[in-house]
């Protein structure tokens, strides 16, 4: 995890999230899966596996459950480190698993890492924004805040042609308190650089002026790029980047994480210059030779150039159409919600908190943490009381 403030950047080794830390979020069966199935006793947990979504999109793989441990810990500690002003931004390439649900894997995702991200930062911040521009719908994010005005999510994605996962209508607002705080902005296929900034910024522009978030979660994955291999839209480098570089300019603290990508060498040059963008350094666009120097062949270039002759299926009228009908939405926020903060709860992960124990027993000190947190999380309706017991007993094992 990489952390940013007015004078540096910092490496920040990620501590790994405990059961009961992923437990604010997902059902205690689900991480009881999640902690035990390996390759080779999957046929013990068929049911369970059915249950929650197991299947060619999400696989069992060894260190699966260490895998969810770190890239969920890490987007907690940058949310931490955010809360307690030891940072202005917050990244984590290796977050961003939108798709994880309370109790599925879907779309290779297994733990939802933002929604663990945005629960943390809502303990200090009355309202956090959430922005997408994954090439697929952040669906679970929206699906975890969908009934709350203290969350407005927002994704660009493509929509249709029965494009996974299928979600994502302009005409899903969200919810009882939560209704137009759910925005999506469904695109076609070859949308580039200017389609998307036609919409990107008036959106965001409006969205920061109406709900005034006190902090920003962006999800950047890298399959919205051109010649991605399971993408269909043609945005350069410099498009994408721009994206979060306009976010930057508000000056609220941000947490960034990855997200989806496949071709990995473009996912390399995105994220490479956003980290650039995000430190406000300039960096040379031909790449310096290293020992990976002929994936990036024939250009060595930094930047991914968009698709020169690619049709953009997203005609004029429809883009202004589409940007008519979300700015009519967000006139319906009449004024950013407020909330009263009586108590602020407990971090979920202290900013240099580690295990006491190498070998992941509990001393008295651990146990409190773990009893503080499972405490918020049955004050706050976030699991009920007989799970904390369960996933307490787990956390261990």
């Amino acid at each position: 995890m990489l952390t940013l403030d007015d004078s540096f950047l910092a490496l920040q080794r990620a501590v790994k999230a405990q059961p009961s830390q992923l437990g604010q979020f997902h059902s205690p069966e689900y991480i009881e899966l999640l902690a035990h199935v390996t390759p080779d006793n999957m046929s013990e947990h068929g049911a369970a596996m059915n249950r929650h979504n197991f299947n060619e999109d999400c696989p069992v793989f060894d260190g699966l459950f260490e895998y969810c441990r770190l890239y969920a810990g890490a987007s907690i500690q940058g949310a931490v480190r955010l809360n307690h002003k030891l940072c202005n931004t917050a990244i984590n390439w290796s977050g961003g698993l939108h798709h994880a649900k309370k109790s599925e894997a879907s779309g290779f995702c297994y733990v939802n890492d933002l929604v663990l991200g945005i629960l943390e930062l809502l303990k200090y911040h009355a309202r956090v924004l959430y922005v997408d521009i994954d090439i697929h719908h952040g669906d679970g994010v929206e699906e975890a805040f969908y009934l709350t005005d203290r969350v407005l999510t927002v994704s660009f994605h493509k929509y249709g042609d029965f494009f996974f996962p299928g979600t994502g209508d302009i005409k899903d607002i969200g919810e009882q308190r939560g209704r137009y705080y759910s925005l999506n902005v469904p695109l076609k296929d070859g949308t580039d650089d200017k389609t998307f900034h036609a919409l990107f910024k008036p959106v965001m522009t409006k969205v920061m002026e109406v709900f005034q978030p006190g902090a920003i979660v962006m999800q950047c994955g890298a399959d919205s790029l051109a010649n991605d291999r399971l993408g269909c839209f043609n945005l350069s480098t410099r498009g994408h980047g721009e994206a979060v570089a306009f976010m930057k300019t508000f000056n609220v603290p941000m947490l960034v994480t990855g997200g989806g990508g496949y071709t990995k060498h473009n996912v390399a040059r995105c994220w490479a210059w956003e980290t650039a963008l995000l430190v406000e350094q300039q960096v040379p666009e031909e790449l310096p030779e290293t020992h990976y120097h002929e994936y990036y062949a024939p250009d060595y270039s930094l930047n991914v150039a968009a698709h020169r002759v690619m049709d953009n299926a997203n005609k004029r009228d429809f883009i202004e159409k589409m940007k008519i009908e979300i700015l009519e939405n967000l006139r319906h926020l009449a004024h950013a919600p407020s909330v009263q903060f009586n108590e602020v709860a407990p971090d979920s992960m202290l900013p240099d908190y580690e295990p006491p124990d190498p070998n992941g027993h509990p001393d008295a000190a651990s146990t409190g943490f773990l009893e503080r947190i499972g405490k918020y999380a049955q004050e706050h309706g976030v699991i009920r009381s007989d799970e904390t017991s369960e996933v307490r007993r787990n956390a261990w094992d």
